[in-house]
């Protein structure tokens, strides 16, 4: 089996670097990797830093593609998609988030023929009032991301804890029997929503990730793009 991981990136030359050798010496188990880089257009470094990388690892499967402009992080991913080649697909986020350590476990489920969909939960738990979500914006996000969650197993019939996880692998045929339109955040709840139409069997599997302030580059920004999902989750659950 062959996993496609997609790495959209946008202005991330403070990180890039370090979550690329970390992809590329993390194993997955029972897979081959396949990396495919998007940039959305950045305005920075990101893109030399990219190449750079890329021509140093000539003999592994690490490919990289360049939008003229930015689009937003939807557009990139299903790019990414277009060009992957792997039996499943995982998006991985170019900052330091969300770790790859967790692709061999989150993958084992589809090994096994246990599931068809694997989503790693960072929500299976309470608020985190001494740690992450003393923050008021990390609270929010928190709050905001379990609402939609709650809305999408209300709408789907099928129980999801953390419809934002980066962390989704599924399989490319799935990709084939639907069309994708996001341009942006609101990629999350377009692709859930229409891989849980499908009828995939879903499990989720619980993730610990390092989340950055604002400050940091976070781009995600609950007050605007919390009801972009929300209308697309209703929008996506009675038209394509």
């Amino acid at each position: 089996m062959k996993l496609s991981i997609i790495i959209p990136v946008y202005n991330e030359e403070k990180t890039i670097l370090q979550i690329l050798e970390l992809v590329e010496k993390t194993p997955v188990k029972g897979a081959e990797k396949e990396v495919i880089i998007v940039d959305d257009g950045s305005k920075d470094k990101s893109a030399a830093i990219i190449e750079k990388f890329v021509q140093q690892h000539k003999s592994k499967q690490i490919f990289f593609f360049k939008q003229p402009q930015n689009k937003g992080k939807g557009a990139a991913v299903i790019a990414g998609i277009q060009h992957a080649t792997g039996e499943y697909i995982v998006i991985q986020d170019a900052d330091l988030e969300y770790d790859p350590k967790y692709f061999s476990e989150l993958l084992l489920p589809i090994l096994d023929k246990k599931a068809d969909i694997v989503y790693g939960t960072r929500l299976k738990r309470l608020p985190h009032f001494q740690g992450e979500e003393r923050n008021f914006q990390f609270l929010m996000h928190y709050l905001g991301n379990r609402f939609l969650s709650l809305v999408t197993s209300m709408l789907y019939l099928t129980w999801i804890t953390d419809m934002e996880t980066c962390y989704k692998i599924f399989p490319r045929s799935a990709t084939k029997k639907f069309s994708l339109h996001a341009k942006g955040f609101e990629f999350e709840p377009e692709i859930t929503a229409k891989l849980l139409k499908l009828g995939l069997r879903v499990t989720e599997l619980p993730i610990t990730t390092t989340p950055r302030g604002y400050d940091d580059g976070k781009k995600l920004v609950a007050v605007k793009d919390g009801p972009k999902a929300i209308w697309s989750l209703i929008k996506y659950r009675f038209t394509d």
